[in-house]
């Protein structure tokens, strides 16, 4: 993102929390929420347009039935494209599954220890991360680890980083949130330096290493490491309210996906089938089996639900600053499920 439009964003969401939320917003919740349920998934992805939403994927797989995946709104709005099932979408944090998996594989391989410390993988860090001779490879895959997050730097939005040691920078120098496994405290920076961790040990980037050892057995042809790997058109454009930008052409650094792409890995990270002998008893200790993911224009929900057997990803490409998007987002996600529970499809 560049700095004026950050600015231009920061200056909307002041408007937005002193006058939207206090009105418009959470009457507009409420009344997602006890809305009577519509008949299909469509109907309710529907909806969700009618609320704000410029566009909306939902990837549905239930044991026993065939998976199917559902579209509304703009893939483009500016193209006039409308929604596509198969549109390739910025994950975002839900990349944290796929490294914790690659670590459990290399942890489980013996070229990672969970007890080694973060001094003792990166020294010349020791003296930039605080209670880095005390904070393990564990305690950063738990988020429990103390180290900053990233993107609560102070000039993290101002002044936004322009390369991933710029973004790492932002991590550095900082006094510890809290006293290493202590506490919990979600932080985008352990993932990264988990990442770095990866590529230093193996020599190669890590997003080879998934595509090799986790894409490529399960089959997954739509799920890519970086912008720069697909064609532009194929991606699922990302709006922030007030903001006339298209956000999909900001490389995140992260991954990008199709929801059946996301739902298939998801299957298979619940079912232990991603896993070799030994990695799943490794996994379980260190991380969760689902996940959700913010970027801007980009915002998506990961779930397995044992109860149904179901697996339900959903994308949404329009997010805001106040936050009321989100719970929005999750106001439909929990309808769809419930619409399931009924048999609705």
């Amino acid at each position: 993102m560049k700095t004026p439009l950050v600015k231009k964003i920061l200056q909307l969401s002041l408007i937005t929390v002193s006058v939207g939320s206090l009105w418009f917003v959470p009457w507009l919740l409420v009344w997602a929420w006890i809305k009577p349920l519509p008949d299909t998934i469509q109907e309710q992805l529907e909806e969700g347009i009618s609320y704000g939403f410029d566009g909306m994927i939902v990837y549905v797989d239930q044991a026993g039935k065939p998976p199917k995946v559902y579209a509304a709104g703009w893939h483009d709005k500016k193209k006039a494209i409308p929604a596509k099932p198969q549109a390739l979408f910025k994950i975002a944090s839900i990349t944290k599954l796929y490294v914790a998996v690659a670590t459990a594989k290399l942890v489980r391989a013996g070229h990672l220890s969970l007890d080694k410390s973060l001094s003792a993988y990166f020294p010349e860090l020791a003296n930039r991360i605080e209670n880095s001779d005390k904070i393990t490879l564990k305690m950063m895959l738990q988020h429990r680890s103390g180290i900053p997050n990233y993107v609560n730097h102070p000039n993290y939005w101002t002044n936004p980083p322009k390369n991933r040691m710029e973004t790492l920078a932002y991590g550095l120098d900082l006094p510890a949130d809290f006293p290493p496994d202590e506490s919990y405290g979600y932080s985008n920076t352990n993932y990264l330096l988990i990442s770095d961790l990866i590529d230093k040990t193996l020599g190669y980037p890590h997003q080879l290493f998934i595509k090799q050892e986790i894409l490529t057995p399960l089959g997954l042809k739509n799920t890519f490491g970086a912008l720069s790997e697909v064609n532009l058109d194929e991606v699922m454009s990302g709006y922030y309210v007030g903001v006339d930008t298209d956000f999909k052409n900001e490389d995140t650094g992260l991954m990008l996906a199709t929801a059946a792409d996301v739902g298939v890995f998801l299957r298979a990270l619940n079912d232990g089938s991603v896993f070799n002998p030994g990695e799943q008893e490794i996994y379980s200790s260190i991380y969760t089996y689902e996940h959700t993911g913010l970027l801007p224009g980009y915002q998506s929900i990961a779930k397995y639900h044992p109860e149904l057997d179901l697996v339900v990803i959903q994308f949404n490409n329009t997010t805001n600053f106040d936050g009321y998007d989100w719970s929005l987002a999750e106001i439909i996600y929990n309808r769809i499920i419930a619409q399931i529970e009924k048999g609705g499809r």
